[in-house]
Protein backbone atom coordinates (compact mmCIF):
# COMPACT_ATOMS: atom_id res chain seq x y z
CA UNK A 1 0.00 0.00 0.00
CA UNK A 2 1.19 3.52 -1.38
CA UNK A 3 -0.19 6.91 -0.94
CA UNK A 4 0.98 8.46 -4.39
CA UNK A 5 -0.22 11.98 -3.84
CA UNK A 6 -3.23 13.93 -1.92
CA UNK A 7 -5.64 16.61 -2.65
CA UNK A 8 -8.50 18.50 -1.02
CA UNK A 9 -10.87 16.12 -2.89
CA UNK A 10 -8.82 12.55 -1.69
CA UNK A 11 -6.03 10.56 -2.62
CA UNK A 12 -4.31 8.23 -4.77
CA UNK A 13 -3.76 5.33 -3.70
CA UNK A 14 -1.64 2.64 -5.43
CA UNK A 15 -2.38 4.94 -8.91
CA UNK A 16 -6.36 4.85 -7.93
CA UNK A 17 -7.82 7.97 -6.51
CA UNK A 18 -10.04 7.72 -3.41
CA UNK A 19 -12.68 10.47 -3.08
CA UNK A 20 -12.69 11.67 0.38
CA UNK A 21 -12.03 10.68 3.71
CA UNK A 22 -10.23 6.87 4.10
CA UNK A 23 -8.99 3.99 5.59
CA UNK A 24 -6.05 2.38 4.19
CA UNK A 25 -5.70 -1.47 5.85
CA UNK A 26 -3.23 -3.62 5.03
CA UNK A 27 -4.45 -4.93 1.62
CA UNK A 28 -7.18 -2.69 1.28
CA UNK A 29 -9.39 0.89 0.58
CA UNK A 30 -11.89 1.52 2.42
CA UNK A 31 -14.22 4.85 1.86
CA UNK A 32 -13.95 6.52 6.01
CA UNK A 33 -17.63 8.63 6.61
CA UNK A 34 -15.91 11.12 8.83
CA UNK A 35 -16.39 14.81 8.17
CA UNK A 36 -13.90 15.98 10.79
CA UNK A 37 -11.60 14.88 13.28
CA UNK A 38 -14.28 15.50 15.92
CA UNK A 39 -16.54 12.65 14.12
CA UNK A 40 -13.69 10.55 15.31
CA UNK A 41 -15.05 7.93 17.66
CA UNK A 42 -14.19 4.37 18.65
CA UNK A 43 -17.25 3.22 16.12
CA UNK A 44 -15.01 4.64 13.35
CA UNK A 45 -12.20 3.67 14.09
CA UNK A 46 -13.75 -0.20 14.72
CA UNK A 47 -12.65 -1.81 11.94
CA UNK A 48 -9.16 -1.37 12.89
CA UNK A 49 -9.17 -3.73 15.84
CA UNK A 50 -10.92 -6.43 13.80
CA UNK A 51 -8.67 -7.08 11.63
CA UNK A 52 -5.93 -10.45 11.36
CA UNK A 53 -2.80 -9.58 11.51
CA UNK A 54 -3.48 -7.33 14.04
CA UNK A 55 -2.69 -3.24 12.89
CA UNK A 56 0.64 -2.64 15.00
CA UNK A 57 0.07 1.48 14.39
CA UNK A 58 -2.88 3.27 13.41
CA UNK A 59 -1.66 6.77 11.80
CA UNK A 60 -4.62 8.90 11.87
CA UNK A 61 -4.02 12.32 8.82
CA UNK A 62 -6.34 14.90 10.91
CA UNK A 63 -6.81 17.31 7.71
CA UNK A 64 -4.61 20.54 7.69
CA UNK A 65 -3.28 20.63 11.02
CA UNK A 66 -2.76 18.36 13.73
CA UNK A 67 -6.02 17.80 16.04
CA UNK A 68 -6.16 16.23 19.37
CA UNK A 69 -8.54 13.17 19.49
CA UNK A 70 -11.13 12.49 22.09
CA UNK A 71 -9.76 10.44 25.51
CA UNK A 72 -12.09 7.73 24.85
CA UNK A 73 -11.08 6.99 21.71
CA UNK A 74 -7.46 6.75 22.22
CA UNK A 75 -7.74 4.76 25.51
CA UNK A 76 -9.94 2.05 23.15
CA UNK A 77 -7.08 1.69 21.00
CA UNK A 78 -4.51 1.47 23.41
CA UNK A 79 -6.88 -1.54 25.19
CA UNK A 80 -6.55 -3.59 21.90
CA UNK A 81 -3.25 -2.70 21.57
CA UNK A 82 -2.56 -0.44 18.67
CA UNK A 83 -0.27 2.48 18.81
CA UNK A 84 -2.20 5.76 17.52
CA UNK A 85 0.26 8.66 15.51
CA UNK A 86 -2.38 11.81 15.23
CA UNK A 87 -0.68 14.57 12.69
CA UNK A 88 -1.72 16.97 9.64
CA UNK A 89 -2.45 14.80 6.63
CA UNK A 90 0.53 15.47 4.72
CA UNK A 91 2.53 14.03 7.07
CA UNK A 92 0.69 11.73 8.45
CA UNK A 93 0.68 9.85 4.02
CA UNK A 94 4.84 10.53 4.74
CA UNK A 95 4.56 8.55 7.73
CA UNK A 96 2.17 5.56 6.61
CA UNK A 97 4.31 5.14 3.33
CA UNK A 98 7.69 4.61 5.58
CA UNK A 99 6.10 2.64 8.09
CA UNK A 100 4.88 0.53 5.66
CA UNK A 101 8.30 0.70 3.17
CA UNK A 102 9.72 -0.65 6.50
CA UNK A 103 7.15 -3.55 6.68
CA UNK A 104 5.22 -2.63 9.93
CA UNK A 105 1.50 -3.86 9.88
CA UNK A 106 0.12 -0.13 9.26
CA UNK A 107 -3.42 1.38 8.68
CA UNK A 108 -4.29 4.79 8.53
CA UNK A 109 -7.44 7.36 8.69
CA UNK A 110 -7.05 9.98 6.87
CA UNK A 111 -9.10 13.02 6.14
CA UNK A 112 -7.84 15.34 2.99
CA UNK A 113 -6.47 18.64 3.76
CA UNK A 114 -9.14 20.92 3.02
CA UNK A 115 -11.86 19.07 5.16
CA UNK A 116 -13.40 17.57 1.87
CA UNK A 117 -15.93 14.68 3.53
CA UNK A 118 -17.88 12.74 1.87
CA UNK A 119 -21.25 14.65 2.71
CA UNK A 120 -19.67 17.97 1.06
CA UNK A 121 -18.84 15.71 -2.27
CA UNK A 122 -21.99 14.39 -2.53
CA UNK A 123 -23.58 18.50 -2.28
CA UNK A 124 -20.53 19.10 -4.75
CA UNK A 125 -22.12 16.80 -7.44
CA UNK A 126 -25.36 18.01 -7.09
Amino acid sequence: MYIDSYNSRGFMVNGNRVFGPCALLPRSVLQWNVGSHQDITEESFSLFWMLEPRIEILVVGTGDRTERLQSPVLRAMKEWGIAVEVQDTPNACATFNFLCHEGRVTGAALIPPGGMSLTSLGQAAE
